[in-house]
C-alpha cells in the first residue's frame, strides 16, 4: 500500500509513518516543516527507511495542486497537519482557522475531486466537547474526577466548541464526517485525548506530558497553569498508531464513524500525579511554579474508548507509568538533540 501522512513530520505523523514503513509500505510525508522538530523527524524517517520514504513540502492552506496530485497516488490519507495549541489560537485565531478549518476543507476537496478517492482518517480533538461545565466534578487532593461519568465521555456527548482552537478543529471534524454522508468518501474521525511519546518536542502550550518529562529529565523549570489537578486520559503513541492502522484495516466498518481515542478510564493522570511520579522515578525534586488557568482548559477529560473496542478491536495497552518511563529513556538517550530543538524556533 501507499500511504499519505499529511503533517507526517510532526510527532504523531512521523511515528505513524514509521509504523507503516515498518510494514513495507511506501509513505509520502506531506509537511511544510514549520513545527519545531519537524526537520529532525523527517531526517529520522529518511535514515530509517531511505527508499520507501517520500517527501512533499507543501502547505494545506495553499498547495491544492500538490494535494490533488498526491491523493491520486495513494491508498490511504491521514490528515494530521494542524495548529495544535489553544493558547496560540487565542492569540491568532485567523491563522488557527486557516490551518485547521480551511486546510482540512482543502484536503477533503482534493479527495472529492480525485478519481481514486482514498479513505481519510482525520485527527480531531477532545476540545470539540468544550468545558463540559454541566458534568458534576469531584475534587480530591491531587485531581478532579467526574461524578457521573465513570467510563469517560462517549461519542454521543453533544459538541460544544470552546476557544478558537475548538471551533477550527470542530469545523474540520464535522466537514470530514459530512463528506462521508454527502459524497460517500470513506472518512474516519478520531477525537483524540492526550497523546504522548518519543519524538514529541513538547512545549508549555501543548504536549504537557512530554514537556514535563523533558523538563524534569533535563533539570529545567516549568509552569503549571491552574492548580495542577486537571486530569486527562493519556495515551502512549504506539497505542495511537495501532488505532490509526486498525481503523484503516477495518475501513468498511469504520467509514463515516467518529471515535473518542485516548487512554480511557484505566489510564488517567493529573498534572500533579505526573510530577509526583517523575520525582519518584528520577529521584529528585522538580522545579516548577504556578500561573493562572488558561482559557478553555477542561478540569477533566477522559475518553470512553469502548466504541473503538467494539467496532475495530482496539484498546490501549501501555499504562501511564510504563509509557512515561519509555519517554524518560528516550529523553536521556537524545538529550543533545532535544536541547537543540528546544533552542530552535
Amino acid at each position: 500500500m501507499k500511504i499519505a501522512v499529511i503533517g507526517g513530520a510532526g510527532f504523531i505523523g512521523c511515528n505513524l509513518a514509521k509504523r507503516w514503513l515498518g510494514e513495507g509500505c511506501e509513505v509520502i510525508v506531506f509537511d511544510n516543516l514549520s513545527r519545531r522538530g519537524a526537520r529532525s523527524n523527517l531526517d529520522w524517517l529518511r535514515k530509517l527507511y531511505p527508499v520507501k520514504t517520500r517527501f512533499i513540502k507543501g502547505d494545506v492552506r495553499t498547495d491544492l495542486n500538490k494535494l490533488l496530485e498526491m491523493v491520486e497516488q495513494v491508498d490511504v490519507v491521514y490528515h494530521l497537519a494542524a495548529q495544535v495549541a489553544v493558547t496560540t489560537s487565542v492569540i491568532d485565531p485567523r491563522e488557527d482557522f486557516m490551518i485547521n478549518a480551511l486546510g482540512t476543507f482543502n484536503v477533503l476537496e482534493a479527495i472529492r475531486k480525485s478519481k481514486k478517492r482514498p479513505p481519510i482518517v482525520y485527527s480531531s480533538t477532545n476540545k470539540v466537547f468544550g468545558k463540559m461545565d454541566d458534568l458534576g466534578i469531584h475534587e480530591t487532593k491531587d485531581r478532579y474526577e467526574y461524578k457521573n461519568a465513570p467510563n469517560g465521555i462517549s461519542e454521543d456527548r453533544p459538541l460544544d466548541f470552546y476557544s478558537p482552537y475548538g471551533c477550527s478543529k470542530g469545523c474540520g471534524d464535522q466537514y470530514v464526517r459530512d463528506y462521508a454522508r454527502i459524497y460517500g468518501i470513506k472518512s474516519v474521525v478520531f477525537r483524540q485525548s492526550c497523546i504522548y511519546g518519543e519524538r514529541q518536542f513538547g512545549i508549555e502550550d501543548q504536549g504537557w506530558v512530554a514537556w514535563f518529562t523533558i523538563a524534569a529529565t533535563l533539570g529545567k523549570p516549568f509552569v503549571i497553569y491552574g492548580d495542577g489537578k486537571q486530569v486527562r486520559d493519556i495515551l502512549y503513541i504506539d497505542d495511537l498508531t495501532n488505532a490509526l492502522k486498525m481503523a484503516v484495516e477495518k475501513i468498511e466498518i469504520t467509514k463515516g464513524r467518529v471515535y473518542n481515542i485516548g487512554g480511557g478510564a484505566a489510564n488517567t493522570m493529573s498534572l500533579l500525579e505526573l510530577i509526583a511520579f517523575l520525582e519518584e522515578f528520577l529521584g529528585k525534586k522538580l522545579s516548577y511554579s504556578y500561573d493562572d488557568w488558561r482559557p478553555g482548559d477542561q478540569k477533566v477529560f477522559v475518553s470512553n474508548v469502548q466504541k473503538a473496542g467494539r467496532e475495530f478491536g482496539w484498546a490501549p495497552k501501555t499504562g501511564p507509568r510504563e509509557g512515561v518511563k519509555k519517554l524518560v529513556a528516550w529523553v536521556k538517550e537524545n538529550q543533545k538533540m532535544i536541547e537543540q530543538q528546544l533552542q530552535s524556533k
